[in-house]
């Protein structure tokens, strides 16, 4: 099923695999290599023609400066903030509480339920589109950040529940009936006894989810209409169209947008890697 590995005799067929892994690491780096030297350059470069060259001039603080006090950036960015974040909040909590009754209870229709949510993950959002906007006019919620928070929250819940389903069914038994022996309630053993042990999962959930809701174009672009509900995808789109020349403006655009989710990947990491040392049984 998995290939097999290159015994350390084979000498060359290391060394090839060596260069062909670096050969495909610099070709994926290039375009983010040239987004930050494009970045660097200053609007006489640009507009000279030089933008594969080394940059004749540095222009980075210009650049950064004029992305937050000549362009709508700093809305945009406050944007996807206000729309990510509320919207991370809440599915975690919903698929938390979601795949904790899917995996530790059994009722009629626990699975037709579990099947829902699963299902709904198949749907082309291409095919939601109208339905969903024609909804959002109907709650005179169309061009609001809270269309986006309803709608991300109601579609990512989806595949965040089958994630916390399977990873809470994997704890052991043990721990839920003696947290039921000594009279928690079904809440009180979730709080107390699952949270702190699929830490791990809502860490990586985490991080999921929020570069899925900040990178969003498409329902970006179909729920909102002005400047002051886009968030930084739908933002830098209208960037490169009012800026259509000034491409180290775009670029450093690029950057800034593409930073959060690095930042929340570290950020994140140090519990994660946390959570998977924890144990339910400490010797």
């Amino acid at each position: 099923m998995y290939p097999s590995p290159i015994p350390e005799t084979a000498v060359w067929q290391r060394r090839l695999y060596v260069l062909a892994v670096v050969i495909v690491l610099l070709l994926w780096l290039c375009p983010l290599f040239a987004i930050i030297l494009t970045s660097f350059r200053t609007t006489e470069d640009v507009m000279g023609g030089n933008l594969w060259g080394w940059p004749t001039g540095i222009g980075v603080i210009d650049n950064y400066t004029d992305v937050f006090t000549q362009t709508p950036m700093a809305r945009y960015f406050l944007n996807s903030l206000i729309i990510t974040i509320p919207s991370v909040i809440g599915v975690l909590a919903l698929s938390t509480l979601a795949g904790y009754v899917l995996s530790r209870y059994r009722f009629r229709g626990n699975m037709l339920v579990f099947a829902l949510f699963v299902g709904g993950n198949f749907l082309p959002h291409q095919i939601m589109m109208i339905p969903v906007r024609d909804l959002m006019v109907q709650l005179d919620l169309i061009d609001t950040t809270a269309a986006l928070i309803i709608f991300h929250v109601t579609f990512q819940t989806g595949f965040a529940t089958l994630f916390m389903r399977n990873f809470i069914a994997a704890l052991p038994d043990e721990l839920f009936q003696a947290a039921r022996a000594e009279g928690a309630s079904p809440f009180q053993t979730l709080i107390h006894v699952a949270i702190p042990l699929v830490r791990p999962a809502l860490a990586a959930l985490a991080i999921l989810i929020f570069t899925f809701i900040w990178n969003d174009y498409f329902w970006a672009v179909v729920l909102t209409v002005s400047d002051s509900v886009k968030p930084v995808t739908a933002g830098l789109a209208n960037l490169r169209g009012e800026w259509v020349s000034a491409w180290n403006l775009i670029s450093a655009g690029t950057i800034v947008v593409a930073v959060p989710p690095v930042v929340m990947f570290f950020l994140m990491q140090r519990h994660f890697i946390a959570g998977l040392t924890m144990g339910a049984v400490k010797g």
